[in-house]
């Protein structure tokens, strides 16, 4: 008989490369996990790893088992899931989640509360991971559910045992100091008026510097970026000790205060936020608990001062 944790360290190894990442995402050592992969050879009967380089791959043998993994992996979850509903459906236990740092700050963190009042039996174990990381956690089984957003526009790409459910829709706004000539505004701010502004932006390669490089393409001339900062708390510190301006995601906003003040745009940029899980977690009463709070949460949808 295949030991699943032995079937589940071998997928780990084929999707990272090496033990050591993948003693590093299980949570073992990498003794441990090079030992899981030896007991499930004893058991085959058949190698199925080899070396290659620094790293190790799959066997014919040792891919025939990856890819029949899913299909085992998922009628487990299965079991376990029914079990869990026929129990009056309370979410109980740990529910593992990985998000973006402002979907945890924006979206999860607000409504802890309702779900820790609704559900008491059920704990969150939250972890930061960009989306890509995030769902290669779910499909791994590191991870039970995930949030990720799209990265300029373009979904990512969901592997076909996850399921998505569409969360937010988070909106960009510039922030400035209340003192700004911009701040007089009572108008969707066009491209005329961030002609000759002064910015700090989130880094080149991030989500935020495309929002900004977009939002910028139909002005004359080349912006006026001061700092590069990939921190919005620390943005809006620069805001509020010069005179330069941000692109602010609304979920990434924590409170401004008294001295500054927030302007929608009229084409402002957006994000789309999912939360991922997989397909044969659906009946997981603490999964729909989670989705079910998190349709509840109070985001920003305006623009307050």
């Amino acid at each position: 008989m295949v030991e699943i944790g032995a079937l589940r360290a071998l997928r780990s190894v084929a999707a990272l490369g090496t033990l050591a990442r993948a003693a590093e995402e299980l949570g073992f050592t990498p003794s441990a996990v090079s030992q899981q992969i030896k007991r499930l050879e004893r058991q085959i009967g058949v190698p199925v790893l080899a070396p290659a380089g620094r790293g190790v791959v799959l066997t014919p043998a040792g891919q025939a088992i990856v890819d029949a993994a899913p299909e085992v992996f998922q009628a487990l979850e299965r079991c376990a899931e029914a079990a869990r509903s026929v129990a009056e459906g309370a979410p109980r236990g740990t529910l593992r989640v990985v998000a973006f740092s402002t979907g945890i700050r924006g979206l999860l963190a607000p409504m802890i509360p309702r779900l820790s009042a609704r559900c008491p039996d059920l704990r969150l174990h939250i972890t930061e991971q960009d989306p890509e990381q995030a769902l290669h956690s779910i499909h791994s089984g590191a991870a039970d559910l995930a949030l990720v957003h799209d990265a300029d526009g373009l979904p990512a790409p969901l592997p076909v045992p996850l399921a998505q459910h569409h969360v937010h829709t988070d909106i960009g706004d510039v922030v400035m100091r209340r003192t700004h000539p911009l701040a007089r505004l009572d108008r969707p701010l066009t491209s005329a008026d961030l002609a000759g502004q002064t910015w700090v932006t989130s880094p080149p390669g991030t989500v935020c510097h495309q929002w900004f490089r977009r939002l910028v393409a139909d002005v004359p001339d080349d912006p006026d970026v001061r700092h590069l900062v990939d921190d919005f708390s620390t943005q809006l510190s620069l805001v509020r000790a010069n005179q330069v301006i941000a692109l602010v995601p609304r979920l990434a906003r924590p409170p401004l205060g008294e001295g500054l003040v927030s302007r929608p745009l009229g084409r402002p940029p957006k994000r789309e936020i999912h939360a991922a899980w997989r397909r044969s977690a659906d009946a997981s009463p603490a999964i729909q608990a989670v989705l079910a709070e998190l349709g509840r949460t109070d985001t920003p949808t305006s623009s307050p001062d």
